[in-house]
């Protein structure tokens, strides 16, 4: 098998959530370039037919559908669609869900229950339905997005939305326990900060939080939705076909780096202006 072969999704069947922008549209598009169909699903029906229109200008079918990855019976009603449409399905990626923003004491029950339920419970019920009929033929791949926070902690109001990432990992490691012997692989990507909407608006209103960002991350840039591509599309293809239960960080270095470590390129560059600035004192 040749290396471009290892890659190939032709004719292949993906769903993905999130697709009207950032990483799930990111993913979309590198399946579909490697000859995937692609189900595609968001909340924003415009941005989602935008990239439906990019999808089938890579000469593939794009099924744009609207659809809360929060709401159970409306997933379930997706992964009919999806046998009405395709009559398989090949490829998930669980990319949508919000969290909320919080103090822990002041976080109330009900948005916990509202992160959970969008963030665990929805991708929960997406792996159980693409999981049955994967089983069924006896191979597939499902990739959960989770974060740095499944690991460790961020702190700065996110405890239910680090409950939850914690919730979607050990559910990667259980599906992959249960599902790898039968053909399906199940692995979850874990990315650090990556630009968005809603976190260059949170950048935009507090000045230090960019800086902070950067100081943990040794890569020296934030992430961009494109930097996904080529892992999903590992992932996904028979190019990681021996890799499952894995949890793979995107994050250009952070989770490696001690919380005491300072990166290179800061490190040099506090050097450069301390030499500019006057030269040593002694």
């Amino acid at each position: 098998m040749s290396t471009s072969d290892l890659f190939d999704m032709t004719d292949r069947v993906a769903m993905v959530s999130g697709t009207g922008r950032g990483m799930g549209r990111a993913m979309a598009l590198a399946f579909a370039g490697a000859g995937a169909d692609i189900v595609l699903v968001d909340l924003d029906e415009e941005s989602n037919r935008q990239t439906a229109a990019a999808v089938e200008a890579l000469g593939r079918r794009a099924l744009p559908v609207t659809c809360n990855v929060g709401d159970c019976d409306a997933i379930e009603a997706l992964y009919r669609t999806i046998d009405d449409e395709f009559g398989r399905i090949d490829v998930v990626g669980n990319v949508a869900g919000e969290g909320v923003l919080a103090e822990p004491e002041d976080l109330t029950r009900e948005e916990l229950l509202e992160a959970l339920g969008g963030l665990v419970v929805g991708r929960f019920v997406s792996c159980r339905e693409a999981g049955r009929r994967m089983l069924a033929a006896g191979k597939g791949s499902i990739i959960n997005i989770g974060s740095l926070a499944s690991l460790s902690a961020l702190g700065r109001r996110h405890l239910a939305y680090s409950m939850s990432m914690g919730a979607v990992v050990q559910m990667t490691r259980e599906l992959s326990t249960e599902w790898s012997g039968r053909g399906v692989r199940v692995n979850a990507i874990l990315p650090a900060q990556v630009i968005n909407p809603g976190l260059e608006k949170r950048m935009a209103t507090d000045p230090h939080l960019e800086s902070m960002f950067l100081g943990g991350i040794p890569a020296g840039r934030m992430g961009v939705p494109d930097d996904i591509r080529g892992l999903a599309l590992l992932l996904g293809s028979d190019a990681g076909s021996w890799i499952t239960g894995a949890l793979i960080p995107m994050d250009g270095g952070n989770m490696a780096m001690n919380a005491g470590g300072t990166p290179g390129w800061l490190r040099a560059q506090a050097a450069e202006g301390y030499e500019s600035g006057g030269g040593r004192r002694g």
